[in-house]
């Protein structure tokens, strides 16, 4: 490699690093300016909306505006689904905690049960964000739709829980700073990567 080919290179990879470091930051601030409970879901919802168009080509978008307009208008629907998930959630620990607390054997294999229940929960999680970007749907079919793409394509969810989590970790145990800078951008477009592998098919379904 050349001099200036490397120089290229390395100018690229600096404004990626910066775009990234930047919509990681939008993201913290505006769960923050909504409270951090109202404003997750709907930063979560505008920084997936950031890296689907990064992964559509569209690399010179203006982040902050693409960020706010998605933050603004997508405010009251996404904080009434995220409640829907919070709750979901909160009942799966609350009743495994329970579960746990008991002697009975029976009770003990109805935990397995509901831990199961509580992987489905976390594959919704996975898909439901790139979803919710790339498709116009009904309020229960954002809760249906993880579900059946996650179960139809089981080593691309299984690469997704175990892919994130095993970077999150080594990250964590080594340079847990990067996490604040990188964390949340940085997974959102290796999630949106992911499940946009299985779009075609969906996009089939809907035409």
């Amino acid at each position: 490699m050349n001099l200036e080919g490397f120089v290229s290179g390395y100018y690229k990879f600096s404004v990626w690093l910066v775009r990234f470091a930047y919509l990681n930051f939008l993201w913290v601030l505006f769960t923050i300016l909504g409270l951090g409970v109202f404003g997750l879901m709907p930063a979560t919802t505008a920084m997936f909306t950031v890296v689907r168009k990064w992964l559509m080509g569209e690399n010179d978008i203006a982040v902050f505006k693409t960020f706010w307009a998605s933050y603004r208008s997508d405010f009251l629907k996404t904080n009434i689904l995220g409640i829907i998930l919070f709750l979901m959630g909160y009942v799966l620990i609350m009743e495994f905690r329970i579960l746990q607390l008991q002697e009975s054997v029976i009770y003990f294999i109805v935990s397995f049960g509901v831990l199961a229940i509580f992987i489905l929960y976390a594959v919704l999680l996975i898909y439901f964000f790139p979803i919710f970007v790339h498709f116009n749907l009904k309020m229960t079919d954002y809760f249906k739709w993880p579900f059946i793409i996650g179960i139809v394509h089981p080593i691309l969810t299984l690469f997704l829980i175990v892919g994130t989590s095993i970077v999150f970790y080594i990250t964590f145990i080594t340079i847990p700073a990067i996490l604040f800078f990188f964390g949340g951008s940085a997974t959102a477009f290796f999630i949106m990567w992911g499940v946009s592998k299985t779009f075609t098919k969906l996009e089939m379904k809907e035409a």
